[in-house]
């Protein structure tokens, strides 16, 4: 891959904003910014109107939101969470995208599926077909198999259409190789047999603080450049990288030895689109890579718990 202005590998951060506030992420977004680094951050438009899954704050409390247009205007990318930390109906999901708007100004826009929301994009079984959801479905004791309805057409909670229209992007299988890109380079992709998302991508896990300190380890940075590779790291910031006001120590370390490093690191929106203007990208991908995919997806989760 030719990655813009002759950088070696590109990299970036999908953040969920699970438990977010601006005491535990703010000083992480200050770190990332002071060493040049453009990442994403995900968010909820809404507050909550019953009980929340893990709680954060939402784009209704006001100096969070100030906050957040602060971020967007150094260059970090603004996402969707969905519409709230529980299950939305249509009609809220609706009013959620049309703030989401309002607030940040985007025509379409990157959209992570969020575990406490029923109204979830193909997600739970439906992100596997075939012999793969069985296993699936048995490995988790059918928990939640028919839990995620917001691809469900005649279902309360069916926004595939908003989606289709709406949203550019979605984060679906995530690996513990720090190449995404060699684990997929089909992305981003469409899947005919999920035809409300219009274009999903990869992630590399990073979902805790203790896995993104591995998967950052100095190791996986030098093969990262070698191979000219690209690195889309899923992870929750508000999950152990900054308590009472330190960030941590070997997080700090690595990110520093990274920026110095001849990267390209901008947001996530800007490199998938970057990566779909390239010769020889196929929008659809093929039935059997998609298998293939899913495969591998699937091992990972049984064997480690991977989202």
């Amino acid at each position: 891959m030719n990655w813009p202005n002759q950088k070696k590998f590109a990299f970036t951060i999908v953040d969920d904003t699970d438990m977010a506030t601006l005491e535990n992420v703010k000083p992480v977004y200050d770190f990332l910014a002071e060493l040049g680094f453009k990442t994403t951050k995900t968010v909820w438009p809404l507050a909550p109107s019953q009980k929340a899954k893990f709680g954060g704050m939402t784009c209704q409390d006001e100096e969070y939101l100030k906050w957040l247009h602060g971020l967007r205007g150094q260059g970090f990318e603004i996402a969707l969470h969905g519409a709230t930390d529980h299950t939305s109906s249509r009609e809220d999901t609706e009013r959620a995208i049309e703030l989401f708007h309002k607030l940040f100004g985007d025509d379409d826009f990157l959209y992570c599926a969020h575990s406490g929301q029923k109204e979830s994009m193909y997600w739970g079984k439906y992100r596997l077909a075939g012999v793969r959801r069985l296993i699936y479905q048995l490995a988790t004791s059918n928990r939640k198999n028919n839990h995620f309805k917001g691809h469900v057409e005649g279902d309360p909670l069916f926004w595939g259409d908003l989606c289709r229209s709406h949203v550019r992007y979605v984060r679906n299988f995530i690996y513990r190789e720090i190449n995404t890109l060699k684990t997929c380079p089909e992305m981003p992709y469409h899947d005919p047999s999920r035809p409300y998302v219009n274009y999903w991508f990869a992630s590399s896990n990073g979902a805790v603080i203790c896995s993104f300190r591995k998967l950052l380890s100095e190791k996986n940075q030098d093969s990262l450049e070698q191979q000219g590779g690209l690195c889309i790291v899923y992870t929750h910031f508000a999950f152990g990288f900054c308590n009472n006001g330190k960030l941590d120590a070997e997080f700090a370390r690595l990110m520093k030895s990274l920026s110095r490093r001849d990267g390209w690191f901008v947001p996530a929106t800007t490199i998938l689109d970057y990566l779909r203007e390239q010769p020889g990208w196929v929008r659809n991908i093929s039935p059997r890579r998609l298998r293939e995919l899913q495969w591998k997806w699937l091992l990972t989760k049984l064997l480690h718990g991977d989202s």
